[in-house]
């Protein structure tokens, strides 16, 4: 059988990896990703989850190996489940390599098992701090014991667990040791992501930003740090941590980006692509998408819009660049 054909930005870059955001919603209002007060896409604006299936099968018919679903969050999308079986053939035809979640784990309890039944191996969960008053301060609306309860029952169901955990000056940051021995304690990998200047939020930016370049001085102080060349597909840069045994990544989107070997394009619910996640040049899949039954325009259009790929992304942070990069909020392009 001949190998589908691949998807090659204008940089040379083998475009293999597509996020979806099957909702812009969320029940969490985290500080760093949105404002409290939101106003969201009324349900009319959402591809179906039919659509949805249509447009990843045909970013998989172009080469697309791995797929993750996002929000907002995905698990509070009526139905998500059906998408996840309908992708799931995929999985079993070996046309896809990976299907994956990020999520913020407050419905994981419930829906842990069928996410295993379906194929999904791996999940990345956020979780930014250990303890329940501050988690809920920044979530606004979580709750930590809800959140530890899904992390058992996907661990129950075979799922490996990534901790996602951004990194918050005057927050969390003198938490991280403690939450480096708590995930590889319980046998699941850690990533800590510096904020990223996207969508107007309660509070201002440069207060919450710090470096990972300082974070991880700091960290060796307490942990020897081994750059190992592990790769999940995104854009970690990961370390082994000799006192603990496990692996420990570093999103760093404004003080080393990783631009130069990005591989993923990001699919909203509306049906606009997104080719970076630092730029606002978009394209639009719902048109061609609804325009006829047949793919051909849509296969067009996506060919197109990698054919526009940036080179890298514009975010910055400091006291002259207070404003966001994006004015999208994260929640609407999808973690």
């Amino acid at each position: 059988m001949s190998s589908p054909p691949a998807l090659i930005d204008p940089f040379g870059r083998h475009v293999s990896y597509l996020r979806v955001s099957v909702t812009d919603r969320c029940d969490f209002r985290c500080t760093y990703c949105m404002a409290e007060d939101m106003t969201f896409l009324p349900k009319r604006d959402l591809l179906t989850l039919e659509e949805l299936d249509r447009v990843c099968s045909a970013f998989i018919d172009q080469g697309v190996k791995k797929i993750r679903l996002t929000g907002g969050e995905p698990l509070v999308r009526k139905g998500i489940m059906t998408l996840v079986e309908s992708l799931s053939r995929h999985l079993k035809s070996g046309a896809l390599d990976e299907l994956t979640f990020t999520t913020n784990g407050s419905q994981l309890a419930r829906f842990a098992p069928e996410l295993a039944a379906h194929g999904v191996r791996r999940i990345n969960v956020s979780v930014d701090t250990l303890d329940p008053a501050k988690f809920r301060q920044i979530t606004r609306w979580g709750e930590l014991a809800k959140v530890q309860e899904g992390l058992k029952a996907a661990k129950a169901a075979g799922i490996a667990i990534k901790i996602n955990a951004v990194a918050l000056k005057g927050v969390n940051e003198h938490e991280i040791p403690e939450m480096i021995r708590w995930a590889h304690g319980e046998g699941m990998d850690l990533t800590i992501i510096e904020t990223m200047p996207m969508g107007d939020i309660d509070g201002d930016r440069t207060d919450q930003y710090l470096p990972l370049s300082v974070l991880r001085a700091q960290l060796l102080e307490q942990f020897t740090l081994e750059d190992i060349p592990y790769k999940t597909g995104g854009p970690a840069r990961y370390v082994h941590v000799k006192e603990t045994g496990g692996r420990l990544g570093f999103i760093t989107p404004l003080t080393h980006n990783f631009c130069e070997s990005c591989n993923r394009v990001r699919l909203t619910c509306t049906g606009t692509l997104y080719m970076c996640l630092g730029q606002d040049d978009a394209a639009d899949l719902r048109a061609p998408l609804r325009a006829s039954e047949g793919n051909e325009l849509l296969n067009r259009a996506i060919l197109e819009a990698i054919g526009r790929k940036p080179k890298g992304h514009d975010f910055i942070i400091d006291r002259r660049h207070n404003k966001p990069a994006v004015s999208r909020h994260m929640s609407v392009t999808g973690g």
